[in-house]
């Protein structure tokens, strides 16, 4: 995506898609005003160079019996490879999300628990056999925001919204 910069056209269908994956194509046409197939073309695009990502349901964690939800950084033990840490960190469904950030763990993650019993299964059977040497966990009480990034880079323009 380096070299191609997003339009006004885009923009349209990127919000309106965001707002409503469902949305029918044709009411993203009439929008944008152009033929559906003009949109179907466009998120195609959009889809294979990865700015659109999946069309999926998002299930909710706590609707589902999983009440604890918890960010953890952890470090991993010295001799530990990196990408097997990776492929170890993948089969444990309760981790939904991993990142790299700029603090000294090794990694980031998001777990979903069933209760702070559970959490705590999952760290000493799941989590420590992955090759950790010690971790740092932030409960969340409660998500308060989420959204989808709709700044966008629009022909040259900065953040617009």
């Amino acid at each position: 995506m380096e070299n191609y910069q997003l339009d006004k056209m885009d923009e349209v269908i990127l919000r309106m898609l965001s707002e409503n994956a469902r949305v029918p194509f044709l009411e993203v046409a009439r929008a944008c005003g152009v033929s559906g197939t003009a949109i179907h073309q466009r998120v195609a695009r959009l889809s294979a160079m990865g700015v659109l990502q999946g069309a999926a349901y998002q299930i909710d964690p706590t609707q589902i019996g999983y009440e604890t939800c918890a960010y953890i950084g952890l470090y991993l033990k010295e001799d530990v490879p990196f990408d097997k840490a990776v492929e170890a960190l993948e089969q444990i469904p309760e981790v939904v999300e991993c990142h790299c950030t700029n603090e000294p763990f090794d990694f980031f993650i998001k777990v979903h628990a069933r209760n702070n019993d559970h959490l705590l299964t999952i760290i000493h059977e799941k989590l420590k056999p992955v090759g950790l040497s010690h971790s740092k966990i932030i409960l969340s009480f409660r998500q308060i925001i989420k959204k989808q990034l709709t700044v966008l880079p629009i022909e040259g323009k900065e953040n617009v919204t």
